[in-house]
């Protein structure tokens, strides 16, 4: 019986470990597409490790920034698919911003709510480093 307890704790051991390199992997693909491409708004807030809700409020926060100072997107692209990952009932065309433009939209944002605050910090830091 020893042995069978000691085997099942490895295997739980080994499944939480690999679950863990997945999430790891997932995000650092994520973060390396940014950096390399356009991506939206959103995107680059989930990128850069601010929760979905958040990211959603910032991105339009960061959008109507981008509305005042007149920063047009790099590119566009029509979607499917919403920020919670669920199917929209009509395509939606999507704007894309390098991340310098999204260091320069950061700049300029000052968020009042304290989430938001963080969040901008967050996506400051990511577009500094990239």
């Amino acid at each position: 019986m020893q042995k069978s307890a000691i085997r099942r704790e490895h295997r739980t051991t080994r499944r939480t470990l690999r679950a863990t390199l997945r999430r790891r992997a997932a995000a650092t693909r994520l973060s390396a597409s940014c950096r390399r491409r356009p991506r939206s708004l959103a995107t680059v807030a989930i990128a850069a490790g601010v929760d979905r809700e958040t990211a959603a409020g910032t991105a339009n926060g960061l959008r109507s920034v981008a509305k005042r100072l007149g920063l047009t997107p790099t590119a566009s692209a029509r979607t499917r698919r919403t920020v919670a990952g669920g199917r929209a009932h009509q395509t939606r065309t999507v704007s894309h911003y390098t991340v310098a433009q999204v260091g320069r939209l950061v700049a300029a944002y000052r968020p009042r709510k304290a989430e938001y605050v963080t969040a901008a910090a967050l996506i400051s830091a990511f577009a500094a480093a990239a």
